[in-house]
C-alpha cells in the first residue's frame, strides 16, 4: 500500500521522508497551519512525488504553484469541485479530499483522500482525527484521519474486502514539534503502509 506523508516544511523532513520511502509528499499552502511551507520552491526537492495541498477560493493559487515548481499532484480544498476542471486541463493529477460525510458532490479524481470532515472539526482537513468510516469515496482512495505506524494495521483491518483502499495518509501523528517530522515515526509509518496488502 502506498504511504502519504503529509505536511512538510523543512528541507531535512523531506530528505528524511523521501528516504524513508514514501510514495507521496504533501506541502500544504494554509499560513493558519503550523504545517504551512514557508518556501513555495520547497516542494521541488521531492520531484513527482510531491503533492500540492492548499486551501483557496479557487484553482488559480494551485495552477500558479504547480507551475513554478513542476509538481504533477494537487489536493485542493475549493468552496466549489466546479474549480476541479481548471486542474485537469492543466494536466494535474488531482487526490480529491473526500470527507467522511453523507451527500458529496460527486467528482472525478484520479485518487481520494478519504478523511474526517468538516463538519466534526471545524477543519477543511488534516485534523488528526479518526473518522467513522461511514461514507466511502466512490474510487481509489487514501485513507487519513488520526494515523501512524502502529496503528496501521488495526485500521486497515477496519475496511475488510474493500477493494479501493490504495494508501494511508499522516501527518500531524509523524510529528515531534508541530510542522517539523519525526524520522523515525515517518519510517514507521512508511514500512507499515508498505507491508500491508491490498484484499
Amino acid at each position: 500500500m502506498m504511504a502519504k506523508v503529509c505536511g512538510l516544511t523543512a528541507p531535512e523532513d523531506v530528505a528524511a521522508t523521501l528516504a524513508a520511502g514514501a510514495d507521496l509528499v504533501g506541502f500544504l499552502s494554509h499560513p493558519a497551519s503550523p504545517r504551512h511551507c514557508p518556501d513555495p520552491a520547497l516542494p521541488r526537492l521531492a520531484g513527482d512525488r510531491a503533492v500540492l495541498v492548499a486551501v483557496a477560493e479557487g484553482p488559480e493559487p494551485l495552477l500558479r504553484w504547480a507551475e513554478a515548481c513542476g509538481a504533477g499532484w494537487v489536493q485542493p480544498y475549493l468552496p466549489s469541485r466546479a474549480g476541479l476542471t481548471a486542474l485537469r486541463r492543466a494536466g494535474l493529477r488531482i487526490l480529491l479530499p473526500w470527507p467522511d460525510e453523507p451527500d458529496q458532490e460527486p467528482a472525478e479524481a484520479d485518487l481520494y483522500l478519504w478523511e474526517t470532515g468538516p463538519k466534526a472539526t471545524g477543519l477543511p482537513g488534516g485534523s488528526g482525527v479518526v473518522h467513522g468510516l461511514a461514507h466511502p469515496p466512490p474510487g481509489p482512495f487514501i485513507l487519513a484521519g488520526g494515523l501512524r505506524g502502529d496503528l496501521l494495521a488495526d485500521r486497515f483491518a477496519a475496511l475488510p474486502g474493500h477493494p479501493r483502499c490504495a494508501g494511508f495518509d499522516a501527518a500531524s501523528r509523524l510529528e515531534r514539534a508541530p510542522g517539523r517530522k519525526d524520522p523515525d515515526l515517518v519510517a514507521a509509518f512508511v514500512r507499515a503502509a508498505h507491508a500491508l496488502e491490498r484484499p
